[in-house]
Order: structure tokens, then sequence, then C-alpha cells
């Protein structure tokens, strides 16, 4: 298999030409018999992973941890969870994963630890011991309430009372999340040595998860009401979409901070990139990725909402590209936060027609696709009763908000074997029944959507202006999104793509100069300046240099 990871043809910035997969651990496959998947169950399936056609594996928190959040809450940054295997699985799995051509990039929770570590189990057993400072402590005001108005991203103060050391610690999400203090040299450095610890162990690169959060203002100054409420961090039941965060998150000092993890990356040639949920993500994300100094590449939440429209994924990319300063972007529709992108934008009966047509959209905007896993079924969202969920979020603000566990659900790989293949007991989470019929040995076929997925990734890879190119859009109808991709030396690409049920027909002046593009499995036709797509369909063309 050839890939833009291969050291034969990879170039310096190979990895805006990748394409990243992302693998739930807890949910891809159980090797133990469990309930849980694990990283022998990821290595298992590597081939599958390396079928698809992608580049980068990104696989999310497998560290020591009481799972309060699900690995999101570290107590060793250093080592496995013997829920997910040891840290010789993790080498197998490195091992396994280049030779198969694929590069493994691992999440990296720095913003706060569990507080079941034992950096902060020193940091609270008194005001002067060697981490005091380790973690963001504060005194309570002359009433007895939290230092300020912060509020946590899982509801309620971000203030916990401590009895130990008669503080309050800061904790952005939950309580047994508690905020390490970047302000300290030594969190800094600690962090950079843990880095260094899984780079030698031969990972290509980091996903640094909430990596705005790293810094808070050290006055602790209440945050202004927000002039336009956040709905892109979190659902609007959540009271933390009223606050403006100017000072508990995206604060100045974590752009030297990045610098620092750049330094260290390239020693090794590793990549990275950072998830940035803040009041204006894409101002974010072209401060931390601009320079090339700082993140390889930064996602936000733009387009992992409910907003569907022609327009508004015109308007992020956009508007990114006129605040970037030769940074990138990774633009991502789907993740383990977000409820799937085919119930998201597809509502309760989908078609598996919207599948293709988003993952080819992706494909061809400007910045490195990013996919969840499942995505690649067209597995819609889980609606799970109360009795099963496990996630806090989503039990704290049930039934408005139900929470991360409807993405969760494990990977359905056979529909007639037990627990859909992916455990020989119980899962963690059920499987649901309606995601059988799109089980990995149901889609054989070119025109199932796993199918179209492995073909297009694969001819992606044909034309490089989809990969590198600039981006234009081009005016259309809604909910029409048009635009071309220009590289210097080649063709420009025209792409068109009906993110609607229903046909389109519209004029585009450069269609008439153009070739049509086939191969990529897609319907959709130009006669002269004129470009026709069905519903959920696409057009592609080229034209002269």
């Amino acid at each position: 298999m050839t890939s833009p990871a291969s050291p034969t043809v990879q170039a310096a910035d190979w990895w805006r030409a990748a394409v990243i997969y992302q693998v739930y651990p807890r949910s891809f496959l159980d090797s133990n018999g469990d309930g849980v998947g694990d990283l022998p169950g990821i290595t298992a399936k590597l081939d599958y992973i390396a079928g698809l056609g992608v580049d980068i594996v990104w696989i999310s928190p497998f560290f020591t941890s009481p799972m309060k959040d699900f690995g999101y809450d570290v107590s060793d940054y250093c080592d496995v969870d013997p829920l997910f295997g040891t840290l010789a699985d993790f080498d197998r799995l490195v091992a396994r994963a280049h030779a198969l051509g694929l590069k493994i990039m691992i999440d990296q929770v720095l913003s706060h630890s569990a507080d079941a570590h034992p950096w902060f189990a020193e940091s609270r057993a008194s005001r002067d011991n060697a981490k005091a400072d380790w973690y963001v402590w504060a005194a309570q005001q002359a009433d007895g309430t939290p230092p300020n108005n912060w509020l946590s991203v899982f509801g309620g103060s971000a203030w916990q009372w401590d009895a130990r050391r008669a503080q309050f610690y800061l904790h952005n999400f939950l309580s047994s999340q508690p905020d390490l203090n970047f302000h300290c040299p030594e969190v800094q450095q600690a962090h950079l040595d843990n880095l260094r610890f899984w780079l030698e162990r031969g990972v290509d690169g980091f996903r640094l998860d909430a990596c705005n959060f790293h810094f808070h203002d050290q006055q602790l100054r209440n945050n202004p009401p927000a002039a336009l409420r956040d709905s892109t961090m979190v659902s609007s039941v959540n009271p933390y979409g009223m606050q403006a965060h100017i000072y508990d998150k995206t604060r100045p000092e974590n752009v030297p901070f990045l610098q620092r993890i750049r330094t260290l990356l390239d020693e090794y040639q590793a990549i990275s990139i950072g998830e940035i949920g803040a009041d204006d993500s894409l101002a974010a994300m072209a401060d931390y990725t601009a320079g090339g100094d700082k993140l390889h590449m930064a996602y936000s939440f733009n387009l992992l909402t409910a907003e569907f429209s022609a327009a508004h994924i015109r308007t992020q990319v956009e508007q990114f590209e006129a605040r970037v300063a030769g940074g990138w972007a990774s633009w991502s529709v789907g993740n383990h936060d977000s409820v799937r992108v085919m119930t998201r934008w597809g509502g309760l009966q989908p078609s598996p027609e919207l599948a293709k047509v988003v993952l080819a959209m992706q494909l061809a905007l400007k910045g490195t696709p990013c996919l969840y896993q499942g995505d690649e079924l067209a597995l819609t969202e889980a609606d799970l009763p109360f009795d099963v969920l496990q996630d806090p979020y989503g039990i704290t603000f049930w039934p408005e908000f139900k929470g991360r566990d409807g993405c969760r659900t494990p990977i359905p790989w056979q529909a007639d074997s037990p627990n859909a293949g992916f455990s020989s007991a119980k899962p963690w989470l059920p499987v649901p029944p309606e995601h059988l019929a799109r089980a990995v040995d149901q889609q054989g076929g070119p025109q199932a959507p796993l199918g179209f997925a492995r073909n297009i990734l694969a001819w992606r890879r044909g034309w490089p202006q989809l990969a590198r190119g600039e981006i234009a859009f081009f005016d259309a109808p809604e909910p029409v999104l048009a635009f071309r991709r220009d590289l210097a030396g080649a063709p420009a690409i025209l792409a068109a793509f009906n993110l609607g049920p229903e046909a389109r027909s519209f004029d585009w002046p450069d269609a008439a100069a153009a070739t049509t593009l086939d191969g990529h499995g897609l319907p959709g036709v130009a006669r002269g300046k004129s470009v026709t797509l069905p519903g959920y369909g696409a057009w592609f063309g080229q034209v002269g240099i």
C-alpha cells in the first residue's frame, strides 16, 4: 500500500496530505472478553484500518486512570491501564502499524489529571510541599463562596472545596479532574518529559486534548457574560455557554508552551493536532497553527454541531483561511464527543448516501481530514435509555442532553455474532440493533458506505490538488457547496456537493471548460456551464493550467 506516511515518499509536511482515523479503544474490539475494547483488539484490526486507505491512527486515551471520564482523567501519564493491556501490548501495536505504513498518534490530556494522580495527592496534602503549586489552588471569598464565577464544562462551578488544604481547586471538567497549574515551570517540564517517554517508544504524534485550557488568568478575574452564547462547545442546556471565556482558557501564555512542545516534536519528526473549544475557535486555530512553530494542525467543534448547510461549512473554512498565516486546519465532522454525523446532519432516518457525500466533501476541503471510527459504516447515533448510560456529562444533563454515549457504542464487526463480534462478553455499552445491518461483514459491495469510503480514499490519492491546493468557493444555491482547489503546476479541480436529498442544478461558468473526473463513486454531471447533481450527489472536474 502506497502511503504519504511511508518513508520512501514522505515529504516534510506529509501530514498535510494525510488522512487521520480516530480509534476509541473502549469500543473498537475486545480481545480478552471483559466487554471493553483494548490495545490488542486495535492491533488485530490494523489491517482493516490500513485497508481503508488512511495514514494516521489517532488512539484515544489508554493510560492508567480511575475512568471517571473514561481515560480523560489520567493517573499515570507513562503507563497503560490494565483495562487496555500493557506497555508491551502498545509496543506491539506500534510495530504492527509501522509495518503497515501507518503512523500512530496518541491522545495527551495535559490540562488536567485525575484526582487519583500522585501529583495531586501530594499537592493537596499541604500548602508548602514540593508540588503545592502544581495545581490551581485559591482561597474562598469572604462569604465562603468560590474564588470567582468560572464554570465547569460539565456543569456547575469550576471550583471544588478541599478540606485538606482548606482551599478551592480549579476543575474545568469533572471535580475529579483537577487542573494543573501551567504557570509552574515544573508542570510544563513534567509534561514535556511525559511526551518524550512516548516519542521514545515510537509514537509519531500527539492529539492534544482541550489544548487551549492549559493556562488560566493568575488574577482569577471573573468572566463577563457572553455577548453571543457559545453553542459550538457544549449543549445549550448548559450555562457554561453563557460566559465569555476570557480568563479561564485560551490565555496568551499558552503560545510559548505550544512552541516548547513543537521544539520537542521536531527532534523526533513527530506531529501534533490540537482540539480547540473556544468562544472564537477559528481565531485560536489560526493562532496555534501559524508560523510553523506551534501545532501542526488544529480542529474545533465548528463542524461538530447540528448546524448543517453549505453556507455554514463555507463560512468556517473561509474564516479560517482569512485569519491563518501559513497554518493548517483538520476538518472533523465526527468524534467521540459529538452526536454521530449521520444523525446530527441527517435526522432520525438518514440515507446512507448522506455518509458518502459528507465524506467526499470532507476529503475535498483544504485541511487534513479526521475520520471517526464507524462513520465509514454510516453508523447512526444510538438512542440509549438512562439506565445504561455511562457518561457523567449525560447523566448530569439528562434528558435534555443525553451525553456522549450514543456515539461511543461498539463497532459492529459481524452482524450474526454475539455482540456483533465486538466482544464475547456483555459490552460496556450495548450494540444498537439498528447497527447490525451496517456491520462490517454486511458491507462488501462497492456501493455500500464502507466500499465507497475505501474507493474514494484511494481515488483522492491521485489528486494532490485535493490534499494541498488552495481553496476558493463559488456561489451556489443551498444545499450545494462548490469550490475549486488550485495547486501550482497542476490543473485546478472543481468540486460540487449536493448536501440535500433533492436534485439540484446550477450554473458554474468554470465548468464549461472542465473535464469531468470519474472514479469517485458519486453521481453528477456537467453540460456546458450547467452542473446537475442528484440528491447527495457530487461532481468533480479539472480545468487546464
